[in-house]
């Protein structure tokens, strides 16, 4: 079918994500139905602009909801008779998870299951979920497969995303619904999260606030540009999971439904000091750095395994970080008019 006609319905479009992937997909001819709950966990002003940038297009349609309001979520589905979903929205932070964990309950265990309950009663061509690299928790055997275990999550958020999984296996099997889970590698670019590193590091230095370094420095990140991953995702939309069909060994593909997880990540991880040596060259200012230890939940390093999302798509995240700070400082100084 032609992309010209074919219906999204994609969760979190007032998101740093959902925003970026809700413009692919109206750029490429998508019509888009998008669900935002604009919850205060950081400024509603940047989610409000978010959406205002989307509400340009004729081919995008808002519902600011909560998914855990059932009724109202149905009424979207309904509306928007999705050839695909794409749920993005989510409690996100690993920190804040310590501070609110039934925040993360709340959206992403019952939001979820109330997606999922959509899901089934329109059978979209596909199912595709954000998950994070975090389900790899304790994990160390490095870099992360989709075929390793994944059984020991370090902090709620993280238990919950893994839950989302195998909730969508359990629904993926009953109802034979196509469903992809995309584990994300820290994602980052313009229009970024407040209370991402990346985005309080370039505040606080052009504020002349000291910035707090973690782990003393030695974290290592996948780092992802946010037009890699959104590569990665509109790619997969067309890779919907055929269950007895694996494409190799390292396929995640389930034995008993169509349903499969795949990493965005470029397998090219970046050093937290290195990473802040890259800001200050694009701020052309030097931050002052206070090293504290690792916090409680965090991970020293997250590196990917990418051979599933190139066999799958032909593609593998690969901007250089050099260049996606840079984009971002851009954006942040023109935003913020500094």
């Amino acid at each position: 079918m032609p992309a010209s006609h074919r219906k999204a319905l994609v969760t979190g479009t007032a998101g740093f994500i959902g925003l970026h992937v809700a413009q692919r997909l109206i750029a490429d001819g998508w019509l888009v139905t998008g669900v935002d709950g604009m919850t205060p966990y950081y400024d509603v002003a940047l989610k409000e602009a978010r959406h205002a940038i989307l509400r340009r297009s004729n081919a995008f349609v808002a519902h600011e909801i909560m998914l855990e309001d059932d009724a109202a979520l149905s009424r979207a589905f309904d509306e928007a008779a999705p050839d695909v979903v794409i749920h993005l929205a989510a409690q996100a932070g690993v920190r804040y998870s310590l501070e609110n964990p039934r925040a993360y309950v709340d959206a992403n265990l019952v939001g979820t299951f109330n997606v999922m309950e959509g899901v089934r009663r329109h059978a979209p061509e596909h199912f595709l979920l954000a998950s994070t690299s975090s389900v790899y928790g304790a994990n160390t055997d490095m870099p992360f497969g989709e075929t390793d275990r994944a059984d020991h999550p370090l902090t709620l958020y993280a238990a919950t995303k893994k839950a989302t999984e195998t909730m969508a296996h359990s629904y993926a099997h009953l109802w034979k619904l196509p469903t992809t889970a995309f584990r994300f590698f820290t994602v980052y670019g313009p229009w970024g999260r407040p209370d991402m590193a990346l985005f309080k590091f370039v505040r606080a230095t052009l504020a002349g606030e000291p910035i707090e370094v973690y782990g003393e420095g030695a974290m290592q990140r996948d780092f992802t540009y946010i037009d890699d991953l959104v590569e990665g995702i509109v790619r997969l939309v067309d890779a919907a999971p055929v269950e007895g069909a694996p494409v190799g060994p390292m396929d995640s593909l389930s034995p008993a439904a169509p349903w499969r997880v795949v990493n965005i990540g470029g397998g090219q991880p970046v050093g937290l000091m290195p990473f802040i040596e890259t800001i200050e060259r694009a701020l052309g200012v030097a931050a002052n750095k206070v090293m504290l230890p690792m916090q409680k939940g965090d991970v020293v390093a997250t590196f990917a395994k990418a051979e599933l999302l190139e066999a799958l798509t032909g593609y593998r995240p690969s901007t250089p970080v050099e260049e996606g700070v840079r984009r971002f400082v851009e954006w942040y100084r023109g935003y913020h008019g500094q």
